[in-house]
């Protein structure tokens, strides 16, 4: 599932190639909007809140997509047909360009002044201009007996982190996975969640790839997708595992060594 680095960069394409202009195609293959019709409407702006992406439309009209564990939106120059093989359930089109909605997890119509039915559950955005740390930290302390690697997951808490980011988090703060939230002091988690809100504003603009241990802007992860691999600190292999409850269950990625339970 894209995080919310990713999403975020998701949303800044599709204000680049929709924003201003009207729509002269929107075909929603979805059953429950199947009807609905937006040409002839202006787009205002698309946003992301974590990993949702709301696509604001003249008339009051929000177009509120998810990715899931595979949907992506692709935008392509409007005239060229959509790649074979795709499932398309989203086409959002001006003169110029078009946007392609695939495999989407969700797709919902929202009165724009209602989007809470959609992101209302949402913890603070860890990339919004909303962000709130404390809140956050309150937040995860509301389930003191989970562990904290399950807590950082759960959008409620805290929107927008995926896999990516809270192993990458955990192993800056030398915080186990497998402790609970009750057992870090709460300055600690404090400071968790804004080394996280840290991490990912650096990553943002610029997508790591998974090759460098440096977290700094361009470069790459210390443990994520590193299973069996030498700690770049301690060199002890990097352990990895499933946690959460099925058929919930994420991998996660730490070392043993530099990050003790």
């Amino acid at each position: 599932m894209p995080e919310g680095d990713a999403v975020h960069r998701t949303a800044k394409r599709l204000r680049e190639a929709l924003d201003g202009r009207v729509l002269t195609r929107s075909d929603f293959r979805v059953p429950r909007h199947a009807t609905a019709d937006l040409r002839g409407r202006a787009v205002v702006t698309t946003i992301s809140y974590g990993k949702h992406l709301l696509t604001r439309v003249q008339g009051g009209v929000t177009v509120h997509t998810h990715l899931r564990m595979d949907g992506s939106w692709r935008v392509v120059a409007t005239g060229r047909p959509a790649p074979r093989g795709d499932v398309v359930r989203l086409i959002l089109a001006n003169a110029e360009w078009t946007a392609l909605g695939v495999r989407l997890g969700m797709v919902d119509l929202v009165p724009t002044d209602r989007e809470d039915r959609v992101i209302g559950h949402l913890g603070p955005d860890l990339l919004g201009p909303g962000w709130d740390a404390a809140v956050a930290a309150s937040n995860l302390l509301g389930e003191p007996r989970r562990t904290i690697g399950e807590a950082l997951l759960d959008q409620r808490h805290l929107a927008g982190i995926g896999t990516i980011w809270r192993a990458e988090t955990l192993f800056a703060a030398r915080l186990s996975p497998w402790r609970t939230v009750e057992s870090i002091p709460p300055d600690e988690l404090h400071s968790l969640v804004t080394l996280a809100h840290r991490l990912m504003d650096a990553s943002k603009d610029a997508p790591l790839p998974v090759t460098t241990g440096d977290l700094r802007p361009g470069r790459s992860l210390f443990v994520y997708g590193r299973a069996r691999r030498p700690c770049r600190l301690c060199g002890n292999p990097v352990s990895s595992g499933e946690m959460g409850e099925q058929p919930y269950e994420r991998l996660i990625f730490w070392c043993r060594v530099c990050q003790p339970g």
